[in-house]
């Protein structure tokens, strides 16, 4: 029974260590995929053996724990079914709602264990039992703010709601929340304990709700990887409480690199996270945009892959509106025409661009696109003044000049990527919207910018026919 125990321990630090090498390889889109692999190996690992563990205990305490063995092989069969089924089926733009729907899935799992531990018979000092109610916490909003994140991403919500007074509500609402988190550790397995932790996980579901209904969409990606960070935050301190080795550093790991991510993403759009979760960006967009006077100019697609065609660079800015026409393949294909005569062609990459961090990025993956065609923003930037033609897709707000001339715009001072500065500009999109700021885009009324309107399917379609017909005449 002692070696069985040993065994179950140090299976923890090795599925410990497949994670972290995983992440690791993560971070380079060339080992990425193994990365995933492997990390998911060790969290295999180290399910099967918890399993183990059952070996271990009494035989007396064996019967009561055939109910909650049952109910995690359900758990197990079900929850695994379901994710692999969606992670094979889901589209890529539904990707963004996706990752927000499993994120909000681990947060809920953290807190389902702060319940069992607020509510169980085990004797349990105030300290594990704090560390439980920041753990609860921070899962439970994490669980019901990633529900609202996924809800706003699918369309089902359209709008941010917003009202008089609602910070001070917000405020009032986490206090609120704190002290009942507090008052259910000092009164466990006391008279009121139990009301006392009903109500905390109400409030801090609730918490979640109102931190992110204010939000706008804009903001979504930061908010995704902001409640990702919350997730890992809270898995680390439930391994604590649970003195698992393998939750404390999967959780911790996954809570600062969700951190440094968040971050990343704020100083992307210049932003702080207060900023983003305090503030009603876009709020006074439509009345303060005053966009251009002049009238977009407009190319047919032909026309348009005719001056890429005979261009010697060209850098290509994907965008929302690619993954809405899932033509990521149809822009390889016609990438590789415009290689195959001899044009250099480059991918630019905002750090914000999408709906959830990397989908860019993961975008031009699945599409087949090599690695070293695709550059970040700092990487690119300069690039854009000694390109021929800049070619954006379904981008708005992340090729805005009004971020660096406008000082009354509400994304004045966000870097964007300098595709305006391009000899030449062709911009497809399906008609003169604007971008989840709502703020007029400049750069569609430059004399050096033309529009090619219509989905990005069909026009990158002909464009493609158009090169070919070139390329045989």
């Amino acid at each position: 029974m002692i070696l069985l125990e040993y065994i179950v321990a140090i299976s923890a630090l090795i599925a410990s260590g497949l994670l972290v090498y995983g992440l690791k390889r993560m971070s380079s889109p060339v080992t990425a995929v193994s990365g995933i692999v492997t990390a998911g190996w060790g969290m295999l690992f180290v399910t099967v053996a918890s399993f183990l563990g059952i070996f271990s205990v009494s035989e007396a305490a064996k019967p009561h724990l055939v109910i909650n063995v049952i109910l995690a092989i359900l758990g197990l069969v079900i929850g695994g079914g379901w994710a692999g089924w969606k992670g094979r089926s889901v589209a890529m733009t539904a990707m963004p709602q996706m990752v927000a729907l499993f994120n909000g899935m681990g947060g809920g799992a953290a807190a389902a264990v702060s319940v069992i531990a607020l509510t169980g018979p085990k004797e349990t000092g105030i300290v594990p039992l704090l560390v439980t109610v920041a753990g609860g916490l921070i899962g439970s909003m994490s669980l019901s703010g990633s529900i609202i994140a996924w809800a706003k991403l699918d369309g089902r919500m359209n709008k941010p709601i917003r009202f008089g007074g609602q910070r001070i509500v917000n405020a009032t609402v986490f206090m609120l929340t704190v002290l009942l988190g507090i008052m259910a550790a000092f009164l466990y397995h006391q008279d009121g304990g139990g009301i006392a932790t009903l109500l905390f996980f109400i409030g801090a579901l609730l918490a979640g709700i109102c931190m992110t209904i204010p939000i706008g969409g804009a903001d979504m990606p930061v908010v995704i990887s902001l409640y990702n960070a919350f997730t890992g935050l809270a898995v680390g301190l439930e391994g604590y409480v649970m003195a698992d080795p393998a939750l404390m550093i999967a959780g911790m790991v996954v809570g600062s690199a969700g951190t440094l991510l968040t971050v990343m993403m704020a100083k992307g759009m210049n932003r702080s996270i207060s900023n983003v979760l305090f503030s009603n960006f876009g709020e006074a967009s439509a009345s303060t945009a005053t966009g251009p006077q002049k009238e977009a100019k407009s190319v047919a697609p032909g026309d348009a892959a005719t001056t890429m065609r005979y261009a010697s660079s060209v850098i290509i800015v994907p965008g929302y509106g690619l993954a809405v026409a899932q033509a990521q393949g149809k822009l390889y294909d016609f990438v590789k025409q415009l290689q195959a005569a001899g044009v250099d062609v480059k991918f630019a990459i905002h750090p914000v661009a999408g709906r959830m961090p990397g989908h860019m990025n993961v975008l031009l993956a699945e599409a087949g696109v090599p690695y070293d065609m695709i550059y970040d923003m700092e990487d690119i930037n300069d690039s854009f003044a000694d390109t021929d033609v800049a070619l954006i897709i379904g981008a708005n707000d992340v090729v805005n000049p009004s971020a660096r001339t406008d000082k009354s715009s509400p994304i004045y001072g966000m870097p964007i990527l300098n595709a305006d500065k391009a000899h030449q500009v062709f911009v497809i999109k399906r008609g003169m919207g604007m971008g989840y700021s709502a703020v007029e885009n400049p750069l569609f009324f430059q004399d050096n910018c033309a529009m090619v309107f219509g989905d990005a399917q069909a026009v990158l379609s002909k464009m493609v026919e158009a090169v070919k017909a070139l390329g045989t005449s």
